[in-house]
């Protein structure tokens, strides 16, 4: 709203200072400072209020360390960092772009489905809250919205090949905007050009069929699903998820400016995707939110985020990456939220097949998701069963240890960009 205003003043009557909300660099500070001021200062109030309307989560016994201590920590905190994110991006973004637009829907999208999730579980009193199908009916709906809108939006567009661009006059910007295309390639890591095209999964040669924007959708509905999962999934340490993301939205804050720059784009050879730049004022919320919240999140949490923050973190992630064209990085630069969504699915099918063929259930980790195994890491022999810990690893040393990893693998996914 601000930057509309600021627009019009600096059309209209030329007042000096106005013109500085054209400037994304600006935009992006004002955007951080102010997620981080609501989260901080406002934050403690909401938590003030949650904690008056005991709002807090059942906490079932695992038997590991600390874990009942955290009864009582309020829960559904995720509204902070919504709001952290929502208000900076109205008063700072550009409305009217479509990436925005779409970045919006996703958080309100996701946002509400978690916060439909807790709801149940807080006051339904239901430990499974939401039932798994209609969460996962959520996000194939939002897939739909946002693979559909870049196969019919006229704005999305990309300019596949930006080497030999050096901008020095208007007219070659008019041939630039001319030669941007639909297209339905994307980036990929380790390989020539660093360019993917969905067009090769399908036969025939016309790049923009429909059957191939199909595939794309499709894609799409997958990333989404399993990238809010998850972040969900990760949710379950304090601090872990949310420092984890703040990481991950660095680097594709990085990568969208990188890409919705053409001098940039041009030399490092990546496709330049125009208007995506608003997306990084986007994200500087998002950054600011995260580390906003994590000052109440971090050990021991004053409140956790339920699944209001921890759907909608995963699904801005995704949306994120697959509007830059950056959606097969996920698996490195979301290497965490994988292997947690990963040990969960190996424990349950290893498990069952064990079930089936011995009569009794084999475990491949101690506990899943994956944090959970190293926490058991700490117990050994009859303590493992009595559930007595020996030397157990404490939960911020593995909150900690996750987040470097989560460092050395965003080093890798820029590293990328040129390693070929």
């Amino acid at each position: 709203m601000l930057y509309h205003l600021f627009e019009y003043i600096n059309n209209h009557f030329s007042i000096p200072g106005s013109g500085v909300f054209k400037y994304i660099s600006f935009r992006v500070a004002m955007a951080v400072i102010f997620s981080l001021i609501i989260s901080m200062i406002f934050g403690k109030y909401i938590i003030k209020f949650l904690q008056r309307k005991q709002i807090g989560e059942e906490i079932r016994d695992l038997g590991l360390e600390g874990q009942m201590q955290k009864k009582g920590t309020p829960t559904m905190g995720g509204i902070i960092i919504l709001l952290s994110i929502m208000i900076p991006v109205l008063l700072f973004c550009n409305l009217t772009n479509i990436y925005i637009i779409l970045m919006i829907v996703s958080t309100i999208w996701l946002g509400l489905i978690g916060f439909l999730d807790d709801y149940i579980k807080v006051f339904r009193h239901n430990k499974e809250g939401l039932k798994g199908k209609f969460k996962i009916v959520g996000q194939i709906g939002l897939g739909l919205i946002v693979g559909l809108t870049m196969w019919f939006s006229d704005s999305i567009v990309v300019r596949e090949k930006t080497s030999e661009i050096v901008i020095q006059t208007e007219q070659q910007m008019v041939d630039i905007k001319q030669s941007n295309v639909k297209s339905t390639i994307t980036t990929i890591p380790f390989f020539k050009d660093n360019e993917f095209d969905y067009n090769m999964l399908i036969p025939g040669n016309e790049q923009t069929s429909a059957l191939t924007w199909i595939v794309f959708v499709i894609i799409a509905i997958l990333i989404i699903t399993a990238v809010s999962n998850g972040a969900n999934l990760t949710d379950g340490m304090d601090g872990l998820a949310t420092g984890i993301s703040a990481i991950i939205g660095v680097v594709l804050g990085i990568l969208a400016y990188l890409s919705g720059n053409v001098i940039y784009a041009g030399y490092l050879n990546i496709m330049y995707i125009p208007n995506s730049g608003e997306l990084v004022i986007f994200m500087g919320a998002f950054i600011g939110a995260l580390i906003g919240f994590l000052w109440y999140n971090s050990y021991p949490a004053q409140v956790f985020m339920g699944d209001t923050g921890s759907l909608a973190i995963g699904g801005i992630i995704a949306v994120f990456a697959i509007m830059i064209r950056k959606e097969l990085l996920i698996p490195i630069l979301c290497g965490v939220f994988f292997a947690e969504s990963l040990s969960v699915m190996m424990q349950i099918i290893y498990f069952k097949y064990t079930k089936r063929r011995y009569g009794a259930g084999r475990r491949i980790f101690k506990m899943t998701p994956l944090h959970h195994h190293f926490q058991k890491q700490g117990y050994a022999g009859i303590d493992a069963i009595i559930q007595k810990p020996k030397n157990p690893i404490p939960e911020s040393k593995i909150v900690i240890r996750f987040w470097i990893i989560t460092l050395l693998l965003a080093v890798i996914s820029i590293v990328t960009l040129k390693l070929r």
